[in-house]
């Protein structure tokens, strides 16, 4: 902000399991009311095993799943980039993920996530059965297909859209209607259709044929974090969810991390991206995130690792000093 003559106001929230602990909610209604305020939101990782015996509507999850509907945040952007520096992190042999660029577009707000009927119930011969209902109606299939559309013709116009149209009715409703607004609004974009069991082989097998992957809100969830591994850590990888209007919640790919709490060894360069890409997308100050982005790429250059990317975990820099080496950068690049 110093750099750019750009202020920020910030407002902090409780939301997940520090919401539950100290609010009885995951989602309070305050913390609704100042998202709704806000430009933007940028969000921490939620969760961990000290709620997994909640009931359902007490769990960090509900919090997040709540957001999103609310909010309308329909439309997950997710890049897996594979960063130079980084490349030997990564299980795969570096030929295989050497300038893989891919942009997973992933639907956010129905799928089985918000499927009604849904729950665990028991039937007359005392047989527990659990239920979700996959579900999905064009409008909402309409409007993420516009985005993937969009992000392709931005990008190298490419868009491979991910079902299960040989097994799933939802999934050929799925099909259809991205073709239609292919159609309409995908001038330049080269559409392909890619069943999810093979796109999830073709990640791991040849990921460079992959430009933008448009995915509903189940098949993205896994294919989202199976992109993110190619690049050698997800906790590099940011994240952004767009509503209508383009205001948007941006948060690290990666989950919270419980077990290390507190001790400094987290990465923060996941969620520091995320803040590039709120500034890109929500705020229109690209040029600052032009700057955040080659604060982190400098810092990389350096040699500087924080555990989950060190190939030598004696060398591994704190999750402060990560933080501070960036924000030198930063001043340095401006």
């Amino acid at each position: 902000g110093k750099t750019k003559g750009i202020t920020f106001n910030f407002d902090e929230q409780l939301l997940g399991g520090c919401a539950i602990d100290k609010e009885g909610t995951p989602w309070p209604d305050k913390t609704l009311e100042s998202c709704k305020a806000a430009d933007s939101i940028l969000m921490a990782a939620i969760g961990g095993p000290k709620w997994d015996g909640n009931p359902r509507e007490l769990r960090p999850e509900t919090g997040l799943l709540a957001m999103r509907q609310q909010l309308g945040l329909f439309a997950n952007l997710r890049p897996a980039k594979a960063i130079p520096q980084l490349l030997d992190a990564s299980s795969l042999k570096r030929e295989v993920v050497e300038g893989v660029d891919i942009m997973v577009v992933r639907e956010l707000c129905g799928d089985v996530y918000f499927g009604k009927p849904a729950g665990i119930y028991t039937d007359e011969a005392g047989v527990r059965w659990g239920q979700n209902n996959m579900i999905y109606s064009e409008p909402e299939i309409e409007r993420i297909a516009r985005v993937a559309m969009d992000v392709a013709q931005k990008r190298q116009g490419r868009c491979c859209s991910i079902d299960k149209a040989n097994v799933l009715d939802v999934s050929q409703l799925w099909k259809d209607v991205v073709i239609r607004v292919h159609g309409e609004c995908g001038q330049g974009v080269e559409l392909s259709h890619m069943y999810v069991d093979n796109a999830a082989m073709q990640l791991v097998r040849e990921p460079k044929q992959f430009d933008v992957m448009l995915t509903g809100n189940l098949f993205g969830d896994i294919l989202s974090d199976t992109a993110a591994m190619l690049t050698g850590s997800i906790g590099m990888l940011p994240s952004a969810s767009l509503n209508a209007d383009s205001r948007g919640l941006y948060e690290p790919v990666h989950g919270s991390a419980p077990d290390i709490a507190g001790e400094g060894k987290a990465n923060p360069l996941a969620t520091i991206l995320s803040a590039a890409m709120l500034l890109r997308y929500s705020l229109d100050a690209g040029a600052a995130a032009d700057v955040i982005e080659a604060a982190v790429e400098q810092v990389l250059d350096t040699g500087l690792r924080t555990l989950d990317i060190a190939s030598d975990p004696t060398d591994a820099v704190s999750t402060s000093a990560m933080g501070d080496a960036v924000v030198d950068a930063i001043v340095s690049l401006s």
